[in-house]
């Protein structure tokens, strides 16, 4: 299988490139997983992210808004004096307030998987990338969905971020056109028009 070569280097990325990214993702919850872990990456590389997915979903409550909008003094405490998860002060804090800017999405009568895939018309953008240098780091629909986020509220979500986000979501099908998850992934969902 020539996949697409950021994946190569250890099993757990090349599972993940084979089974999630760029898979359409419409569950509230699991996009704002998705968000909530690309806001960490920042400054890393997904992999290390990748490697403490499983600890950061138990002890931020499976990423359950509800619970984690209340996190006090104490929590965020522990969460710092975890290795289990990136401990950066401000990336726990924005993973707080990131959950109440998405229960105040969700008390507006939006859900958060409307409020995201409207940046992309609702269906995924179907790109045709022949290497990794074509593949861009934002877009201008990157860009508007981190300004609406910013003014919801949401922090660690500059353009870039959301762009890679879109990409892990499925709202773009960044797969290079050699890799066979491309095909796979277009014939999941219809392509924009």
């Amino acid at each position: 299988m020539e996949r697409c070569p950021w994946c190569e280097g250890f099993d757990l990325y090349r599972q993940y490139h084979d089974s999630e990214w760029g898979v359409p993702l419409r569950d509230d919850r699991a996009l704002f997983e998705l968000l909530i872990l690309e806001g960490a990456q920042a400054g890393l590389s997904w992999s290390t992210v990748l490697k403490k997915r499983e600890h950061y979903r138990r002890v931020f409550d499976g990423f359950d808004p509800e619970p984690i909008a209340r996190y006090d003094d104490q929590k965020v405490a522990e969460l710092l004096a975890d290795p289990g998860i990136i401990r950066n002060r401000a990336k726990v804090a924005a993973t707080i307030q990131n959950a109440k800017a998405f229960l105040a999405i969700k008390t507006e009568g939006q859900t958060f998987s409307d409020f995201l895939w409207g940046f992309v018309d609702g269906k995924p953008i179907q790109n045709n990338w022949k290497s990794m240098a074509e593949v861009p780091s934002k877009t201008v629909q990157s860009d508007a969905m981190s300004k609406a986020l910013v003014r919801s509220g949401f922090k660690f979500v500059g353009s870039t971020i959301c762009y890679a986000f879109m990409q892990a979501s499925g709202m773009v099908n960044d797969h290079l056109i050699s890799c066979p998850r491309h095909t796979e992934i277009k014939e999941l969902s219809p392509p924009t028009k």
